[in-house]
């Protein structure tokens, strides 16, 4: 690992570098995997020197002797590499980590600069007075609406007005009916009658009832004297 540093993890001294965290995440996994490469070699080096110290225990114990020494050295550098390697991985981590927050930060801080440009100046004082300018050219839009107008569209209803004008179209039917059967019914003669008071016009409606039924009479006693 000699030659290799943060600087040339950074891309390079001093140089601030938008692909830094990338490129020193890269490098670190590029250690990373020389690392676990040199890790199996290690572990295939000390299970061949347990096998020869197996075979020789006994026809050999120099040799056997030998071979378990090699493999503590072995088993010494395993362990420096598994060290190694746990290092790398938790500086991978760390720099994703930092990146993440960094990139977070970052559009914090763009969200932050997008709001401020859109209200500017704007302040509560000018929003209130916005929206009561647009209250007074709302009122004076309607008032020119109205004097537009004015003259040409009424603003009430006569109701005596309308009271002849129902009375009109009341007389029409009439004398449509009048026309088709020549007598005018009962319900159209109170109809007819002016709004004096319910008990004036009950009054009038039996009026002209008793007066039918003495014309019925009358041509009754007419023909039972034929």
């Amino acid at each position: 690992m000699s030659g290799w540093g943060w600087g040339s993890i950074w891309g390079g001294s001093g140089k601030n570098s938008k692909d830094g965290p990338k490129n020193a995440i890269l490098g670190l996994r590029s250690t990373l995997e020389m690392l676990t490469k040199r890790e199996k070699h290690l572990q295939n080096q000390m299970d061949e020197q347990d096998n020869i110290a197996r075979k020789n225990v006994n026809a050999n114990k120099g040799i056997a002797k030998a071979a378990l020494r090699r493999k503590k050295n072995y088993e010494h550098q395993l362990e420096q590499t598994q060290a190694q390697m746990l290092t790398v991985e938790r500086e991978i981590s760390s720099i994703e980590t930092a990146n993440i927050n960094k990139e977070t930060l970052d559009a914090m801080k763009n969200a932050q600069q997008a709001m401020k440009k859109i209200h500017g100046g704007l302040t509560i004082d000018k929003v209130d007075q916005t929206m009561e300018d647009l209250r007074e050219q709302h009122a004076i839009g309607e008032e020119i609406a109205e004097a537009l107008t004015q003259g040409n569209v009424g603003n009430s209803v006569d109701e005596d007005e309308l009271d002849d004008e129902l009375n009109e179209l009341q007389q029409e039917e009439l004398d449509t009916k009048m026309l088709k059967t020549g007598t005018v019914p009962v319900s159209d003669q109170v109809q007819r009658m002016p709004s004096v008071g319910n008990q004036e016009i009950k009054g009038k409606a039996q009026q002209v009832e008793e007066d039918d039924e003495e014309e019925e009479l009358r041509k009754l006693q007419a023909e039972m004297a034929m």
